[in-house]
């Protein structure tokens, strides 16, 4: 870790420091960009806290505190909007930096997508937990994707229908992170990380994927939504095992996008 950004391996340094010298922790470790090895000036601090059994009650109720004697802390929330309540979310300052802080207890880390990087442990309690259990990875499941896409495709075709742009367009982006790119990925063969950096991973993909992106123009959501069916379609026929294809609902939803876009923008009505 020693090609890490000043900032980060300051801030890292001071919460290993401070995770060390006190009793209640059992081991300090990382996941995200600064276990891939892809962490650069912009990447968040994605860190793992193993809290002892019998402190981690306690430790639950004061992590902000605790956060704010570890670093310069200029703001905290818990992760439940994220189905995560075990993270609290931090803004660091002097170098400001956003950091997540996981608190779990070591047999926790029995369950966990990926083996994360070992930064401190006492007695070797994290690498016990971890050489306890394999990982199980993300993946995506085409057949998830395709029993709602169209679903999905229509919802689009009535806010779009309404004239409810920029609900449109919050649902390209939807589509995008929860539809098109993981199935990008799952073509490739690469590990779901839904759009971050996909730029990077996939960029012969960009051009196609941009097209769905739209300003808040009736014309450009329109033509992005059916963008959206276009890609869909193209990735599901690359699919190495095939799945089961919802024709009936397809054809109905593609129709009623079509009738949709032929009818054009509907007039629109004082508030």
């Amino acid at each position: 870790m020693t090609n890490l950004p000043s900032g980060h391996a300051q801030v890292l340094d001071l919460i290993r420091t401070s995770v060390a010298r006190d009793g209640r922790f059992d081991g300090l470790a990382a996941g995200g960009s600064l276990l891939t090895g892809d962490l650069d000036r912009y990447s968040d601090l994605d860190l793992v806290v193993v809290v002892g059994d019998d402190h981690h009650s306690a430790v639950m109720e004061q992590r902000r505190e605790i956060a704010a004697e570890w670093m310069p802390l200029l703001a905290a929330f818990t992760g439940e909007h994220v189905g995560e309540p075990r993270l609290l979310i931090c803004l660091c300052a002097d170098p400001l930096l956003h950091v997540d802080l996981k608190f779990v207890r070591a047999d926790e880390l029995e369950r966990r997508i990926e083996n994360p990087l070992v930064i401190w442990e006492r007695d070797q309690t994290v690498s016990r937990s971890i050489a306890r259990t394999e990982p199980s990875p993300l993946a995506v499941d085409p057949q998830w994707i395709e029993d709602r896409f169209w679903i999905w495709v229509h919802y689009a075709a009535t806010k779009l229908g309404r004239g409810e742009l920029f609900e449109v367009l919050e649902f390209l982006s939807f589509l995008r992170s929860e539809a098109l790119v993981p199935l990008a990925q799952h073509v490739r063969g690469l590990t779901p990380r839904g759009v971050r950096r996909f730029e990077q991973r996939a960029p012969d993909l960009v051009p196609l994927v941009a097209g769905t992106v739209a300003s808040h123009d009736w014309d450009e959501c329109a033509a992005a939504v059916a963008r959206c069916v276009e890609i869909y379609r193209s990735l599901r026929g690359q699919l190495s095992v095939p799945i089961g294809v919802g024709a009936e609902a397809e054809d109905a939803s593609v129709a009623y996008l079509d009738t949709v876009v032929a009818d054009g923008p509907a007039p629109r009505s004082a508030v």
